[in-house]
């Protein structure tokens, strides 16, 4: 049993499609959405890809790196800051700002902004298949 999903970016919709089941991390944990899910609405967490399976079995990650997620009727909508699919991601960018990050790490272990800015790029390399090296799994 299918649903339409929609994922929305200020740049405009990334995805749009039918699907079997939706997985996002959201603050109160990770939650699978399915067709005849109960209203919701969380607030998502960019620590983990956001999973779309498809119809036809294929499973699509999506890094969305913070947003919210809308269950509603026959309908699930992401709607994000950031959302790119594996084919927008440019792998040479995110490596190189987890470099940078981890350089300010090395010397500020608790800076906020380098934590973030890793934690976006080890999901930008996760979601591009490309183990974010040295990541906590």
């Amino acid at each position: 049993m299918a649903f339409r999903v929609e994922l929305v970016s200020p740049e405009g919709s990334v995805f749009t499609g039918e699907a079997t089941m939706v997985l996002a991390r959201t603050a109160e944990g990770e939650i699978a959405f399915q067709q005849g899910h109960v209203p919701f609405i969380g607030v998502l967490v960019g620590t983990g890809p956001v999973k779309v399976w498809l119809v036809d079995g294929t499973v699509v990650p999506v890094a969305v790196h913070s947003g919210f997620v809308q269950v509603s009727g026959d309908a699930v909508t992401i709607l994000s800051d950031v959302a790119e699919l594996p084919d927008a991601i440019d792998v040479a960018r995110a490596e190189a700002a987890r470099d940078r990050a981890r350089a300010v790490l090395q010397g500020e272990p608790h800076d906020e902004a380098a934590l973030a800015a890793q934690t976006r790029a080890n999901l930008r390399l996760q979601v591009a298949g490309r183990r974010a090296a040295g990541a906590a799994h």
